[in-house]
């Protein structure tokens, strides 16, 4: 049993987050392939990737353990929703963070010398890694993700109108995974030994994702004092297919029109998808000061999310921003 102990300090920082981020979705997908009693949703998946795992995408695979707990992802490559992104945090991954998380993972002694070249920040291997990291997304992730998008949307702009409706205390008791119990202050779920958790006023980022086991799953670095901790909750409701569902698209409706402005309400919609400042700005066709200036009102009243990338920076939709599409497109009456 995991048990997450909350302090009132917590409830306040307890947060929703849109995406566990592409590289984790990337690198936990080859852990659902190969977790043949994994979800059932994603079997049509499975049996449309499995044969595609090749000499390209073997050093990702290298890097599965042969049992007990993976790399830490998250700390490797963050969590943008863009891999070139992703890339970029790798690469300029300081050495002692490489030691660290590689140091303790069981990886099969026929790999554990390219994992080592890892671990020494190799420019090459580092490089070979990424290579790896976009070819496994291309073939497993990127054909599937309309519909994965449309799920992580879908599910997280339900948990933002229910923290809307009732705080956090509604969401936790209302996060619809099965075992999972909220008996205040206590959070409980499966889990195969026991662990207590005190989040000592971290908070917790509750946050979807495409491929994820059935129950929930907690991404938590006890050294890391400053980073709240993960709670993965699966998105998928229906068999994961390609193409599949598309996320909230199309033209903004006259109420978002009314209440945002064009401008701002045709950033908001463009921003369901990750875009740079000069993306934005080439969109919707206005300089690139006016693009950061809508930005940073969208970014103030909580519908994107902005981080810098290199010398761009990504916008990015929120819960929030997602329930104010969906209120919008669902219920044009209220124009």
């Amino acid at each position: 049993m995991l048990r997450i102990h909350f302090t009132p300090e917590d409830l306040i920082r307890t947060r929703v987050a849109v995406t566990v981020g592409v590289a984790a979705e990337t690198f936990h997908s080859l852990e659902m392939l190969r977790d043949a009693h994994g979800s059932p949703l994603l079997d049509v998946w499975r049996a449309a990737v499995a044969r595609r795992v090749g000499p390209h995408t073997r050093p990702l695979t290298w890097l599965l353990p042969a049992r007990g707990p993976g790399l830490d992802v998250l700390a490797l490559m963050g969590d943008p929703p863009d891999l070139d992104h992703a890339v970029d945090n790798l690469l300029s991954t300081p050495l002692p963070r490489l030691h660290r998380e590689f140091d303790g993972v069981d990886f099969r002694p026929a790999h554990a010398p390219w994992a080592r070249r890892l671990r020494d920040g190799e420019r090459e291997a580092l490089l070979d890694f990424a290579a790896a990291a976009r070819g496994w997304h291309q073939v497993a992730v990127e054909p599937f993700w309309n519909q994965g998008r449309s799920a992580l949307v879908a599910l997280s702009s339900r948990y933002a109108e229910l923290v809307l409706q009732g705080g956090v205390d509604l969401l936790l008791r209302s996060l619809g995974v099965p075992g999972v119990r909220w008996c205040p202050p206590v959070l409980e779920a499966p889990s195969p030994r026991r662990t207590d958790v005190h989040l000592r006023g971290r908070g917790l980022d509750i946050t979807p994702a495409v491929f994820s086991p059935d129950g929930v799953s907690f991404l938590w670095d006890p050294l890391d004092t400053g980073r709240p901790p993960k709670l993965i909750v699966p998105a998928l409701r229906e068999p994961l297919v390609p193409g599949g569902r598309t996320a909230p698209g199309g033209v903004p409706g006259p109420g978002l029109v009314s209440l945002l402005g064009r401008t701002r309400a045709a950033a908001l919609l463009a921003a369901t998808e990750s875009r740079t400042t000069t993306e934005l700005a080439r969109r919707l066709g206005v300089s690139a000061a006016a693009a950061s200036q809508h930005t940073r009102v969208l970014r103030d009243a909580g519908l994107i999310t902005s981080t810098r990338r290199g010398g761009s920076v990504l916008h990015f939709i929120t819960p929030l921003g997602t329930a104010l599409l969906t209120e919008q497109r669902f219920n044009p009456g209220r124009d």
